[in-house]
């Protein structure tokens, strides 16, 4: 079992005084000031090789709290982590709410013990009781803060629940996108029927635009977070998120935007990093033997004349979607994980790891219920430390344009050989990326060492799903 180390309080006390946030104020005037000169999207600096872990606050502990979730910040800080990505902690409707199994789920009558979904927000300014109160809250992103790591949340902008604060006034319903009967209606060409669509093709002028900008910033202003992981953002209008980073750096100026959507546009003004969905689907069906390491070739041309070099790429292996409905690591991946988590972790983008993945979690997740992660003995937790540490060690490995684009060093076959190299430093990665043995000799890594194993830099034979990180400085 590994041995989680302490952090002392001495120590607490030195991350606190040393990295205080300046004042408001001037954090205020630096943001004007950057305005005034240029209005490109600036990424914070502290995100150039920054690591991601979304956090489930209801299943990360048997309390399904804030105070519970804080007792493990310092065992997630070892892991290599620099942002704490909360799930909705907002309070969840009781109308329409759903419960159940999650392939099996229903809508509960009123009183029902079902928990709900956390995307179905009742109130944006408030905080789910179930978690704590504000003071647990602010101790929580305090905390966070002292151990240097980041807080984001989770923000639902396309829906609300059907008994949200604004549909008990006319100001308020006039948000939503109502069906011909007048009446509130959930997103079209979906199952969430727990939630109502908000009206954003109309968002400036029935104000929308307005009361969702109010309600982000008082997160930042007054509660200290550090930025948005943003749900199904390619449902509300880019306008809208470009606006609301612009007035959010007047706020913090090094606010940092997630988004659940893979859209191109997003990443002119109002977006750091977005989800890699395709990449993500594709290394499911290469564990499938459906793809192979030849369509990863393919696939990384296409990536890189998308998209421009400033984006930060969220990779990932799992998060609380993929868990819940698509099924486990193991179950899609089985022996590939690992292999898996390399590659995303090396070949681009920016690393999210989702809560349970350092103990390899062997099951799915209830979306709407109670249902606690089984921690185990942390079993992958020196593996991820190792992959996160090259993250932030080795210049080409960092997020977007800070980082190296990766060059193909073969060009077919079943194995993966990329480079990325920057400032004197080379990482080279090898993959089998099939599941059977294949005989290869990478070529050219005189004055490299291997990150895994010392015993890999000469092999000649992978082993099914085998792989290796190798780091030459001052080439």
């Amino acid at each position: 079992m590994i041995r989680i180390l302490s952090i002392s309080a001495a120590m607490l006390l030195l991350f606190s005084c040393s990295n205080a946030p300046a004042d408001r104020d001037s954090a205020q005037a630096q943001a004007v000031n950057a305005t005034d000169t240029s209005d490109a999207l600036v990424h914070p600096a502290w995100s150039q090789n920054a690591v991601i872990y979304e956090m489930n606050v209801r299943q990360h502990t048997p309390e399904g709290d804030l105070h519970g979730a804080m007792s493990d910040l310092a065992r997630i800080k070892q892991l290599g982590v620099d942002v704490i990505w909360l799930m909705p902690v907002h309070p969840i409707g009781e109308v329409n709410r759903k419960g159940g199994e999650n392939d099996n789920n229903r809508l509960v009558e009123p009183g029902s013990p079902s928990l709900g979904s956390p995307y179905s927000v009742q109130d944006y300014l408030a905080l789910n009781p179930d978690y704590g109160t504000w003071e647990d809250f602010d101790a929580f992103v305090q905390r966070a803060h002292d151990y240097e790591l980041k807080v984001i949340i989770d923000w639902v902008a396309n829906h609300t629940a059907f008994d949200a604060t604004w549909t008990r006034d006319s100001i308020g319903m006039g948000y939503y996108l109502l069906d011909e009967a007048g009446q509130l209606q959930p997103p079209t060409g979906t199952d969430w029927v727990d939630v109502a669509q908000l009206d954003w093709d109309n968002g400036e002028s029935n104000g929308l635009y307005d009361a969702m900008e109010e309600a982000m910033v008082y997160w930042v202003e007054d509660h200290g977070v550090d930025g948005f992981r943003c749900d199904v953002a390619g449902k509300v209008p880019t306008p809208f998120w470009n606006r609301v980073r612009k007035t959010l750096e007047g706020v913090n100026p090094e606010v940092f935007m997630l988004a659940e959507a893979e859209e191109p546009e997003h990443h002119e003004r109002a977006f750091d990093a977005s989800y890699a969905w395709e990449f993500h689907h594709l290394t499911n069906e290469i564990a499938k033997g459906e793809k192979s390491a030849d369509d990863v070739r393919a696939y990384m041309a296409k990536e890189f004349d998308r998209f421009p070099a400033s984006a930060y790429r969220l990779n990932f292996i799992t998060n609380h979607d993929e868990n819940s409905w698509n099924g486990t690591t193991a179950e899609r991946y089985g022996e590939a994980t690992r292999a898996m988590a390399v590659m995303c972790g090396t070949l681009f983008g920016m690393p999210l790891v989702y809560g349970g993945q350092e103990s390899d979690m062997d099951k799915r997740l209830r979306f709407f219920e109670k249902d606690t992660i089984n921690w185990g003995d942390y079993r992958s937790m020196s593996f991820y430390r190792i992959l996160h540490d090259v993250h932030h060690r080795y210049a080409p490995l960092y997020n977007g344009e800070f980082g190296a684009r990766a060059q193909q060093l073969v060009e077919e076959g079943d194995v993966l050989y990329f480079e990325r190299a920057a400032e004197g430093t080379s990482v080279r990665v090898v993959v089998n990326l099939s599941d059977a043995p294949v005989e290869f000799t990478p070529e050219g890594l005189e004055g490299y060492r291997a990150t895994y194993s010392r015993k890999s830099i000469d092999k000649t034979t992978w082993d099914p799903w085998s792989f290796e990180v190798f780091v030459k400085q001052g080439a």
